[in-house]
């Protein structure tokens, strides 16, 4: 299926590119979300015409994502307290709607699909730097500690 993008999209591809994507893809996610329309030539003009608009919008949102970032990032370090064994193990897990709402209760709004784990969730005691995306563009690391709980 070939899309002409509305937005910015990190590997996928920029404002104004038109990417062919698999049809799933791109009927159940790019298209009913807004980032996305199909490549026919009403749409390509369409977009062609609406060009500056969606260029503006797009550089206003990296503005404010960046912004938040610099936020973000002034939060530095959050901690989460968890029931935990002696050897240091977690009865349970920390996740990405913990560390989002840590962030969130330490005064700065964060989404779990933000927060990325790409080793999966946190099982053990001990400090881990963790990545924000908080735009496709812009990431932000901040320091997570897991304590043990203590009883």
């Amino acid at each position: 299926m070939k899309v002409i993008l509305l937005e910015n999209l990190g590997a996928t591809g920029d404002i104004g590119d038109q990417v062919e994507v698999k049809a799933g893809f791109g009927r159940n996610f790019l298209i009913p979300q807004g980032k996305a329309v199909r490549a026919t030539p009403e749409n390509i003009a369409m977009f062609e015409e609406r060009r500056a608009e969606l260029e503006k919008n797009a550089a206003d949102k990296l503005t404010a994502a960046k912004a938040r970032a610099e936020a973000i990032e002034k939060v530095g370090e959050i901690t989460i307290t968890q029931l935990a064994s002696d050897e240091g193990r977690l009865f349970g897990s920390v996740g990405t709607r913990e560390i989002a709402e840590a962030v969130t209760a330490a005064g700065e709004e964060l989404e779990k699909s933000e927060v990325l784990l790409p080793e999966g969730v946190i099982r053990d005691v001990g400090e881990y730097d963790i990545e924000l995306q908080v735009h496709a563009e812009v990431m932000v690391s901040i320091r997570l500690i897991v304590a043990p709980e203590v009883a």
